[in-house]
């Protein structure tokens, strides 16, 4: 055998050894798709901008969190809600958290909350008063009004004026606009006129005494004959006068 034939035979086996020696290679796997974003979350969204730390911790406290996540994978149930932030619920006046009961403080926070989906743009053509989550279960309480104005929207509860100064989240099932004041309702924070009492039922009306009919005594009649003296006389006269008539006639017989 030539030398060049021995080095093409020592080639090839070198080449064979390296390529047996190397790993196969894996296997191509089939890319995973993303997991499908779950529904957005309020108190997350809150978190994450800032400042809304009050806000976030009654939105947990209240349950009201929760029942927005819940629904919320409904993804043809849809919400709006005004945030106040931090610094307007520290110009509450003192207490005035603290003076509601946990139904209330539910209430006060589903009062923030309309159960539809509405832009900017939408609060210019809306109907007021708008209905809001607080009133759900009984429709006409717990009403806001809203007006727009360009770009600017406002909300009157009937006892405060708030502005929408921003807007934190927006998506087809979900608004978030901060507003500058805490909304308090009136039916929270204004006392109720008392209703009229009913108008007492009239007395019961006294039966009348029946009339007894007491029956009365025959009542004796008592003729009374009065006979006139001159009469009486003349009779007498008469009577005397016709004795005397008759003894002279009896006289004058014999």
């Amino acid at each position: 055998m030539s030398k060049q034939a021995l080095s093409l035979v020592l080639v090839f086996l070198f080449h064979c050894t390296t390529t047996l020696g190397q790993p196969a290679p894996a296997p191509t796997l089939p890319a995973v798709a993303p997991a499908p974003p779950g529904p957005p979350d309020v108190t997350k969204i809150l978190q994450k901008v800032g400042g809304f730390s009050i806000l976030v911790r009654l939105l947990k406290s209240t349950g009201v969190a929760d029942q927005l996540k819940g629904q919320l994978n409904d993804s043809s149930i849809r919400f709006t809600l005004f945030a106040p932030n931090d610094n307007a619920f520290s110009n509450l006046k003192a207490g005035t958290l603290n003076s509601l009961n946990n139904e209330e403080k539910v209430r006060l926070i589903q009062f923030h909350i309309l159960p539809t989906y509405y832009t900017l743009d939408n609060f210019q053509t809306v109907s007021n008063p708008v209905r809001t989550q607080a009133g759900d279960n009984k429709p006409g309480d717990y009403p806001l009004n809203v007006t727009s104005t360009g770009s600017q929207a406002n909300i009157s509860t009937g006892l405060v004026n708030a502005t929408v100064s921003g807007t934190l989240f927006s998506n087809f099932q979900l608004a978030i606009y901060q507003v500058d004041k805490v909304l308090l309702p009136l039916d929270l924070f204004v006392p109720k006129a008392p209703s009229p009492a009913p108008a007492p039922a009239p007395a019961p009306a006294k039966p009348k005494p029946k009339k007894t009919t007491v029956a009365s005594s025959p009542k004796s009649t008592t003729t009374t004959t009065v006979v006139d003296s001159g009469a009486v006389s003349l009779a007498k006269h008469r009577i005397l006068v016709s004795m005397g008539i008759a003894v002279f006639i009896a006289a004058f017989s014999l």
